[in-house]
């Protein structure tokens, strides 16, 4: 039961960051290009990624002048988090003695 849920957890962890990594990718790429971001899917797209990526952008300045490489790092610190998550899920498991 105890690893049920635990796998269920981290689907629904593992789910979520490469939905939200696909949103950062499309995000970057559309920036190459002249859209509306009134639209109300683009301006959610926006939104909803903004609010991590400004996180790195108050601390990476763009390269350049013109070039934000804060997406990269974004990536990168999104990905990390992710697989610590599940390594600290496996240490748990086996911790509780569930599996060996």
């Amino acid at each position: 039961m105890l690893i049920t849920a635990i796998s269920v957890i981290l689907w629904v962890v593992n789910c979520f960051v490469t939905i939200y990594l696909w949103m950062i990718m499309i995000r970057c790429l559309l920036t190459w290009f002249p859209v509306n971001w009134d639209n109300p899917i683009l301006y959610a797209l926006r939104s909803a990624t903004d609010i991590y990526l400004d996180l790195f952008r108050k601390f990476i300045p763009p390269v350049g002048g013109f070039l934000d490489i804060s997406p990269i790092i974004a990536v990168f610190v999104l990905v990390f988090i992710a697989h610590g998550v599940n390594i600290l899920a496996g240490v748990i498991v086996r911790g509780l003695g569930v599996v060996s």
